[in-house]
C-alpha cells in the first residue's frame, strides 16, 4: 500500500444479504493496492486506495458484479421503504391461499385452481426481488441469500404447477390439510402454493422490518445533522444583516438572541446567557457563557443577547465533525463480524447442496417424491442465514446512534473490542478531572471585607488569577491610582484607603504580616493552592486561595470505573502536591506527577507491557501522543483537535461520567452483536439438521427464518433505551 492512500466513500445499491457485501469487497479487492469495507445495513462501501485511483474505475468494478455504487452523497432524510405496497398486496392474496390449504372444511369444488390464480401474483411478482436478484447473481456467476428464497418459491409453486396439470390435484373433490411435517405417500396430490405465498410475504415482512429497523436506528444521525441554522446574523459595516448560514465566513461577528440557535462554532465576545446544548451533549442544564468562551453551533441561546466571533465553519464545525465520526463508525466491521462475512460468502453453495443432497436422499431411501421435495425445500427456505448478515451493522447503528444523542462519539466499530478488554484507565489531570480554571477555595477566605478589597483591585487586571478573584462579587468599590505590577500583584485606593494585592514575599515589603497569616500561607502551598495576599492601612489583612477545581462528577465517575473492574491513575504534568491533592479528592490511588507528554507515553505502554489493557482519558495536546498509545484514547469535549484526533472515542462534553457512558456503552454494543451473532449461528445449526430429517413443513421454516431477522433486530434496537449514569447530588444541592 502506497504510503499515502485517500479513502473514497460510496453508495452501494442491490445488495440484499451479507453475501453481497462480502462479493463486493472481494471484487473491489482484486483492484491493486485496494481494500473495500462493505456495509449491509448503511448500504455503504468505504474503499482505501492509492490516491491515483480513479473513482470511475471503482464503480465500474462494483456495477460489474451486478449493482450500483456512486459517491456517497449524505441524505437529509430517509427514502420510503421500497416494500410496503408489494407486501400489502401479497399479503391479501396469501391470505385466502393459506386458508384454503389448512382449512379441510372451506375448500369447495374448485378451490385449487383459485389458489393457483391467487397464489401466480404473489410468487412471480411479490417476489420478484428476490428472483431478480437470483438471476443477476447467477449471470455473474455466484449466489446469495435470495436465491434461496427464489429457490424455494420457485420449487414450490412450481411443484403446485405440475401437481395441477399433471399430477390429478386438480381433480374435483381433491381435500388437503395443514401438516407441521410432509406426510408420506401424498405424492403429486399435494400443493406447495400455500407454502410459496407465506414464504414470499414472511420474507417481505422480514425485509420491511429490518429497513424500518435501520432507519430508526439511523434516525439519531439524520437528527444529529439537521441540527444547524440555516441563517445567521451577522454585523458587517455597522449594520446587522439577516445571510444564509452557508456564506459566513471566519471571523464573522454574528447575533444571538435569547431562543435563537448559535449558527457556528466560535467565541463569545459580547453578553451573558445560558446555552442549552441538550441535543449535542445529552447535558440537561444549560452552560452559562460570557466573553472569551466557546460555543458550539446549533446549541440553544436561552436567555441574553450574544455576538459571537466566528472561529469554524462548515465541514470544519464541531457538529459537522460529529456527523463524520458516526456515519465512519456505523460504515465499518467491528472484528467479530468478519468471522460472520466469511462465512456468509460460502454458505449459500453449501446450503443448494446439502438441499440437493436431501432431496436425492429422501428419494432413494422412501422412493416418496412429496416427502424428498418438501425436505429440500425447507432446507433452502431455513438455512438463509439473513440474521448473521445484520447482526453487527444492526447493533452498531443502534449504538452509535445512541451514542450520538448522549453526546458520546465512537471512530469505528474495532473500538467495541478495545472497551471490553480494558482494565486500567489513565486520567489527565487539568481539564479532565478538574475544570482547568481556576476559582477562588471560598473557606480561605475568613472576613468579606478582605474579600471585597481583593475583588476591587484584581477587576482591573486582565489576569487569570485576578479575573477568578473578581468574579462573584457583586458591585466591588471604586478604585482610583489603579496600577499593575507584572507578576507581582495590583495596588491602588480603595475607599480611600491605599492598599495592595499580589503575591505574598511583594505585599511584605509594603506592609507587615502576623505569623499566623505566614503559616497559613505556607500549609495553603502545601496543599498546592495558590495564595495572595490583601493589604491595607500598614498590614496584610487576609489571604485567598485560589485552586484548579475537581469537576462535581469526577469522584463519582473514578467510582463507577472501580465498579466496571477499571483500575485508575492519575497521570499529570503538574506538581506532585497538587496532584496527590487532586487524586485524594476524587479517590485514586496511583499517582504520577510531573510527567512530560513523552513520559506520559513511557507510563502507557509499560502498563500495556505489564499486560494491562489501558484506556487513557485526556484533552491536551500533551496528551495526544498518550492517546494514540493508549489501547482505547478518549479525548474530553473541550479538548485540542489534536487530541480529539488522537483518540478513538471523541466525548463533546466535558464530563468524565460521560467516559464511564462511553465504555458502558461499547460493552453493551458488543454485547449485543455477539448475542445476535450467536443466535443466529445457533439457528442455523439447529435448523439445518431438522430440515434434512423432514421434521419441519417449508412454510414453518420460512417463518422460523423470518423471525430469527426480526430477532436480531428487535435485540439491537434495546440499545435504545440506554440509559446515561446520572450524576449524583453533592452535598451543597442537598
Amino acid at each position: 500500500m502506497n504510503d499515502v492512500a485517500t479513502v473514497i466513500d460510496l453508495d452501494i445499491g442491490g445488495m440484499t444479504c451479507a453475501s453481497c457485501a462480502a462479493r463486493i469487497e472481494k471484487k473491489l479487492g482484486k483492484l491493486p493496492e485496494v481494500t473495500a469495507t462493505v456495509n449491509l445495513a448503511t448500504e455503504r462501501a468505504l474503499v482505501t486506495a492509492p490516491p491515483d485511483t480513479s473513482i470511475q474505475a471503482l464503480i465500474t468494478v462494483v456495477e460489474a458484479a451486478g449493482y450500483t455504487a456512486r459517491v456517497h452523497a449524505p441524505a437529509p432524510a430517509a427514502a420510503p421503504a421500497p416494500f410496503p405496497v408489494r407486501l400489502a398486496v401479497s399479503a391479501v392474496l396469501a391470505l385466502p391461499v393459506a386458508v384454503l390449504a389448512m382449512v379441510p372444511p372451506a375448500q369447495f369444488p374448485g378451490w385449487q385452481w383459485v389458489s393457483l390464480g391467487l397464489a401466480t401474483p404473489v410468487a412471480l411478482w411479490g417476489a420478484w426481488p428476490f428472483h431478480r436478484a437470483m438471476a443477476v447473481n447467477l449471470r455473474h456467476g455466484t449466489t446469495t441469500m435470495d436465491t434461496l428464497v427464489s429457490l424455494g418459491v420457485v420449487a414450490a409453486y412450481g411443484w403446485s404447477v405440475y401437481a395441477l396439470l399433471f399430477g390429478g390435484a386438480g381433480a374435483p373433490g381433491m381435500r388437503m390439510g395443514f401438516e407441521w411435517r410432509p406426510r408420506a405417500g401424498t405424492g403429486p396430490m399435494t400443493l406447495y402454493l400455500e407454502v410459496a405465498s407465506v414464504l414470499t410475504v414472511l420474507i417481505l415482512t422480514g425485509r420491511f422490518l429490518e429497513d424500518r429497523a435501520t432507519r430508526r436506528s439511523s434516525a439519531a444521525i439524520r437528527a444529529l445533522l439537521s441540527l444547524g441554522a440555516k441563517e445567521a446574523t451577522v454585523r458587517r459595516d455597522g449594520q446587522e444583516i439577516r445571510i444564509a448560514i452557508d456564506r459566513l465566513s471566519v471571523g464573522d461577528e454574528f447575533i444571538v438572541r435569547a431562543g435563537e440557535q448559535i449558527a457556528t462554532d466560535g467565541v463569545v465576545i459580547d453578553g451573558c446567557s445560558a446555552v442549552d446544548q441538550s441535543l449535542l451533549t445529552g447535558e440537561s442544564a444549560p452552560r452559562d457563557v460570557g466573553p472569551g468562551d466557546q460555543v458550539v453551533g446549533a446549541t440553544l441561546n436561552t436567555q441574553g443577547r450574544l455576538v459571537v466571533r466566528a472561529t469554524r465553519i462548515g465541514a470544519d464545525t464541531q457538529l459537522a465533525q460529529m456527523g463524520r465520526l458516526i456515519e465512519q463508525a456505523q460504515t465499518g466491521k467491528a472484528p467479530v463480524q468478519r468471522l460472520a462475512d466469511r462465512v456468509a460468502a460460502v454458505f449459500v453453495p453449501v446450503v443448494i447442496g446439502i438441499a440437493v443432497a436431501t432431496l436425492v436422499g429422501w428419494s432413494l431411501v422412501t422412493r416418496d417424491a412429496t416427502q424428498a421435495f418438501a425436505a429440500a425445500v425447507a432446507v433452502l427456505v431455513i438455512a438463509c442465514p439473513c440474521a448473521l448478515g445484520l447482526a453487527t451493522p444492526a447493533a452498531l447503528m443502534v449504538g452509535t446512534g445512541r451514542g450520538a444523542q448522549l453526546g458520546i462519539l465512537i471512530k469505528g466499530p474495532e473500538i467495541l473490542e478495545s472497551s471490553r478488554r480494558i482494565d486500567t484507565i489513565v486520567l489527565d489531570k487539568t481539564g479532565t478531572l478538574t475544570t482547568g480554571r481556576m476559582a477562588v477555595v471560598e473557606d480561605s477566605v475568613q472576613c468579606t471585607e478582605v474579600r471585597r478589597v481583593a475583588a476591587a483591585l484584581e477587576a482591573g487586571s486582565p489576569h487569570p488569577i485576578a479575573q477568578a478573584i473578581a468574579v462573584g462579587v457583586d458591585q466591588p468599590p471604586p478604585v482610583t491610582d489603579f496600577r499593575s505590577h507584572g507578576g507581582l500583584g495590583v495596588e491602588g485606593v480603595v475607599d480611600g484607603r491605599p492598599a495592595r494585592a499580589g503575591r505574598l514575599a511583594w505585599v511584605r515589603e509594603w506592609a507587615t504580616v502576623a505569623d499566623d497569616t505566614l503559616d497559613r500561607a505556607a500549609d495553603a502551598e502545601a496543599r498546592g493552592h495558590t495564595v495572595v495576599a490583601i493589604a491595607w492601612s500598614g498590614a496584610v489583612q487576609g489571604l485567598v486561595e485560589l485552586a484548579d477545581t475537581v469537576k462535581p462528577t469526577s469522584a463519582q465517575a473514578v467510582a463507577e470505573f472501580r465498579r466496571q473492574g477499571v483500575t485508575p491513575y492519575l497521570l499529570t504534568g503538574d506538581n506532585a502536591v497538587t496532584a496527590r491533592t487532586v487524586a485524594a479528592a476524587v479517590g485514586i490511588d496511583h499517582v504520577l506527577a510531573n510527567q512530560l507528554p513523552a513520559d506520559k507515553v513511557r507510563v502507557v505502554a509499560g502498563l500495556q507491557a505489564a499486560g494491562h489493557v489501558v484506556a487513557m482519558a485526556g484533552d491536551g495536546i500533551n496528551d495526544a501522543a498518550a492517546l494514540a498509545q493508549a489501547d482505547l484514547g478518549i479525548a474530553m469535549g473541550a479538548g485540542t483537535d489534536v487530541a480529539i484526533e488522537a483518540s478513538d472515542i471523541t466525548l463533546v462534553r466535558s464530563d468524565l461520567l460521560a467516559a464511564v457512558d462511553a465504555v458502558r456503552l461499547s460493552r453493551a454494543t458488543l454485547a449485543r452483536i455477539k448475542t445476535n451473532l450467536f443466535w443466529a449461528f445457533a439457528y442455523n445449526v439447529a435448523a439445518i439438521p431438522l430440515a434434512v430429517a423432514g421434521l419441519l413443513n417449508p412454510m414453518i421454516a420460512g417463518a422460523a427464518m423470518a423471525s430469527s431477522s426480526v430477532f436480531v433486530l428487535q435485540n439491537s434496537l434495546w440499545l435504545r433505551r440506554f440509559a446515561p449514569t446520572v450524576a449524583e447530588p453533592r452535598c451543597d444541592e442537598e
